[in-house]
Order: C-alpha cells, then sequence, then structure tokens
C-alpha cells in the first residue's frame, strides 16, 4: 500500500493498479480528502454538530451534493459503493448511479441538478488493470490543479487511523445513499444537440470497446435507425485483453467491420465514454485532429456558429486555418482538457478539441464527450452525403495540406539533460527552415517560417519526451520529427 503522499491527481484525476495501490482503504482516503474540500467550499452552507451533520441551514441551503459513477472495470461499482459510504459518512449527500456512466454523463448531471461536483470511477483508456477517481467540481469539467493540490494537501493530513476507519459514523451522520439513473436526461440532451433523424440514412458500426458508452448507444441509435451494427458491446472487465483506447491499432476491427457491411461510418469510444474513434466508409481511421478541424467547418455551417474555436498547443495548425476562413478567433490552451473548460468557464465556445481525442461543443459540458463527438461526426456524413476523406479533400482545396505527427522518445538522464539544454539555446532554425516564434505555454514550440512547427513535451510520469510536429507533406514532417530525435544527443 502507498503512502499518502503518493496518491497524486494529474490531468484526469489518480489512477493505479488494482489491489496494489488502488485499494478500498485508498478509495476511503481519497473520499474524504474530497469531501474535506467540499466541505471547505461549502462551509457557509454546512452545520457540523457534535453528533451529526444538519442537511439544511436556517437558510434553507443545501447540504453538498456529489454524483458517483463507475465505468465497466473489475470492481468498478464495488469501489464507487464504497466512496459513497465514505461520503455519507463525512455528511456528504451522494447520488449514486445505478449502472456503469460515461464521464460526460456525470459532467452532464453536475450541471443539471447543480450538484457541488462529481466522482466517477475509471482509469478512462488505460489498461484493464487499472483504476481511478476522476473528479469534477460543480462546473462539470476537470478539476483546475488549484483545486486537486487542495485535496492532495488533505489526503496528506488525514491520519492512518482516519484512512482505515470503516464506516463507523454512517448512521451518526444521518445521510443515506441516493441511487439514480442520469441515461434518459443525457440523451434528451443529446437530441437537442445533434440531427438524430438525419442518422436514418446511414448504415453505422459502433464500436464501445466493452465500455460504459455502449448502453448509451445502443439506446440512442437504435431508436434512431434500424441499421446499425454494435460490435462490443457488453461488459468485459478484461477489455477483450486490450486496452479501451479508441486509437488506429485498437479500432482495426471496427475499420474491417465497417468495410464489410459497407458502412456509412464507424463510431467508438474509450472505457469511460470521453474520448472518441471514427473510422470511414473505406476503413480509413480519422485522426482527431482531422475530426476536430472537420468539425469546425460542420458546426459553422449548419448552426451558424462563430465563437472561438479552443485547441491545444499539440493540435493541429488546420483547425485556426479554417477557423479564420470563417472569421472565428483561435485560442491555444496547454495540454490537458482542464485548460479548455477553463476558457469554456470565461466565454462562449463554438468548439474545443485537443489531438488525443476529446472534444465538446458550445454549451454542453465542459468536459470531453466522446459520445457527442461520435453522432456529430455522423450527422455531418448523412447530410453532406459523402465519406470523410472527400469532406477533409474539400477542406484541404482551401486551406491547404496539414500534415501532423509525434514521436515518444524514451529518455535517460543524460539524453535529458542534453534535450532540455538544447531547447534554451537561441536557434535561428530548425533544418534550415526559419524560426520565427517560440510558444513555451507548455513544453517549447517552435513556430516556423512556412506555417510548419515542432513542439517538445516532457512527461510528467515517466522519462519520455514527446515530440509533435505539423508540416504540409509527409516528407517535410519527418524531416522535423528526426530533428526531434537529434536534439537528445
Amino acid at each position: 500500500m502507498p503512502g499518502n503522499s503518493d496518491i497524486k491527481f494529474g490531468t484526469s484525476g489518480w489512477r493505479a493498479i488494482i489491489g496494489r495501490d488502488f485499494t478500498f482503504a485508498n478509495v476511503r482516503l481519497v473520499s474524504r480528502a474530497i469531501a474535506a474540500y467540499l466541505k471547505t467550499v461549502h462551509r457557509s452552507s454546512f452545520i457540523v454538530h457534535r453528533k451529526r451533520s444538519i442537511s439544511r441551514t436556517t437558510s434553507g441551503v443545501r447540504r453538498p451534493t456529489v454524483v458517483v459513477g463507475h465505468d465497466t472495470r473489475f470492481m468498478s461499482e464495488d469501489f464507487a459503493f464504497e466512496c459513497s459510504r465514505t461520503l455519507a459518512e463525512e455528511g456528504i449527500q451522494p447520488l449514486l448511479t445505478r449502472e456503469d456512466t460515461p464521464t460526460p454523463v456525470i459532467a452532464y448531471e453536475i450541471i443539471r441538478r447543480k450538484l457541488a461536483g462529481g466522482i466517477n470511477f475509471t482509469a478512462s483508456h488505460n489498461p484493464y488493470c487499472y483504476n481511478g477517481i476522476k473528479f469534477s467540481p460543480s462546473y462539470g469539467g476537470p478539476a483546475f490543479p488549484e483545486i486537486t493540490n487542495e485535496i492532495e494537501k488533505n489526503i496528506n493530513r488525514i491520519s492512518t487511523k482516519a484512512r482505515n476507519l470503516r464506516h463507523e459514523n454512517t448512521k451518526r451522520s444521518g445521510v443515506k445513499i441516493k441511487y439514480i439513473d442520469p441515461k434518459e436526461k443525457y440523451i434528451k440532451r443529446i437530441k437537442e444537440l445533434v440531427d438524430l433523424k438525419a442518422l436514418r440514412k446511414l448504415k453505422i458500426v459502433c464500436d464501445p470497446l466493452y465500455g460504459t458508452g455502449r448502453t448509451y448507444f445502443s439506446n440512442i441509435l437504435r431508436r434512431t435507425t434500424y441499421d446499425v451494427r454494435l460490435i462490443h458491446d457488453w461488459r468485459d472487465v478484461m477489455f477483450g485483453g486490450g486496452r479501451p483506447e479508441p486509437d488506429a491499432e485498437t479500432l482495426k476491427e471496427l475499420a474491417a467491420k465497417v468495410k464489410a457491411e459497407k458502412a456509412d461510418i464507424g463510431i467508438a469510444t474509450d472505457g469511460d465514454g470521453d474520448r472518441f474513434g471514427i473510422i470511414d466508409s473505406d476503413g480509413t481511421y480519422i485522426n482527431p485532429n482531422a475530426v476536430v478541424t472537420l468539425l469546425v467547418y460542420y458546426l459553422h455551417k449548419t448552426r451558424g456558429w462563430k465563437d472561438a474555436v479552443v485547441r491545444s498547443i499539440a493540435t493541429t495548425h488546420m483547425v485556426d486555418a479554417v477557423a479564420k476562413k470563417y472569421g472565428m478567433e483561435t485560442i491555444e490552451t496547454p495540454v490537458g482538457f482542464k485548460f479548455i473548460a477553463e476558457v469554456m468557464q470565461e466565454r462562449d465556445i463554438t468548439i474545443g478539441g485537443e489531438e488525443s481525442g476529446g472534444l465538446t461543443i458550445r454549451r454542453h459540458v465542459p468536459e470531453k464527450d466522446g459520445i457527442l463527438a461520435c453522432l456529430l461526426m455522423a450527422e455531418m456524413v448523412a447530410n453532406e452525403k459523402r465519406p470523410i476523406k472527400q469532406i477533409l479533400a474539400g477542406l484541404y482545396r482551401q486551406v491547404g495540406l496539414f500534415v501532423p505527427g509525434r514521436i515518444n522518445l524514451r529518455l535517460t538522464p543524460e539524453m535529458s539533460r542534453n534535450l532540455r539544454n538544447n531547447l534554451i539555446k537561441p536557434f535561428k532554425d530548425i533544418e534550415g527552415i526559419k524560426i520565427i516564434g517560440k510558444n513555451t505555454i507548455d513544453g517549447t514550440k517552435f513556430l516556423l517560417e512556412d506555417g510548419s512547427w515542432v513542439l517538445f513535451r516532457f512527461s510528467g510520469t515517466e522519462p519520455v519526451a514527446r515530440v509533435y510536429a505539423e508540416s504540409s507533406s509527409a516528407k517535410k514532417l519527418n524531416i522535423l520529427l528526426n530533428a526531434g530525435r537529434k536534439m537528445v544527443q
């Protein structure tokens, strides 16, 4: 069992291996730490007596209420129940979902019910041996660093004795677990955002990768079209022996099924339904960079939206080119959807997206929604009446070709020092292409005269440097990525 200081909240919460670090004791510990944070935030509406907590103050303000969900991983429902019991003991009202629930649904429930926050037990796209706790505050998006820092401080303050308490005070708190089913309210919201009737024109193959998207896709698509095929649409805590990550490698079976069925589109989500994967009618995997770009075009065309487009620093600049064509501002953020969510707290946006396969749209949740992304892409294919690659080719003709790529470099201590030293040198060019700008909001990004760019980011959890690049051809892209490799020497 790890010490308290070993529990760290990253971009999407805390993740660990089940049975090694992810244990019931640590779930209770983290749950108490989150409860302590919530009680601090809502102190004015929380009265603690010697023996019990009052659910309302004299002004009628509710006690903090939190929705608790889980994905399809081994024992996720048991961990969620343990968390709910712990929250109840601490005087927090838990609303426990009756079945596994996607993260964007948890986010929508927080906003719809105006809750203090939400907790989802998921390790997202990680392998089956992991589980995790994803905490979302009252705004429904990923927790900002100042919030996760407070939770970590609470973890370190809670004693070993308190960590091992097993609900002795549940009756004394007077709080009971309430059960909810958020599915229908979320589906109603999806109907407001997507033209589901258009999907009746399509043959769709859907792969939820044994995850939380399976019952949602089944409910939405089978109400909409008779021509839908679902694969991997049952619970398998081992995820078929693979990773529930909707990338080109994992979706090979979906791609083959799309071709065999002569379907119009293949759609997929990861374990907790926040990331998306898209397959074109010929079985081609569509890069998330292209998906975000296509939806900038499509949402402007069909909805007339002209609000800002938000993307991470590692996402294609084709987004910028298409947005500029329509008179839309582009805002660049550090990597991590919480930074896109932060922009959404301040202003309306058309779309926010990142190259790792997450996006959301105007006046929806400030959280990645893979289900929504898939359905919007299906709507686009239905209304455009042509394959995705043809739509993308039309955009290339208008704004030029953008070819993004990424490599991961495993570093020795010496290589890491070399790279850090090289990045602060006063470079004038990369492979003969003049540097015209440098961005250091997250890593080091060099902007080049011909519109190309190269980004270097160090992993916060392993000795790895990630090199992202983009240029106007695959040949130029490879030259830039190779230049990135040389930087560690």
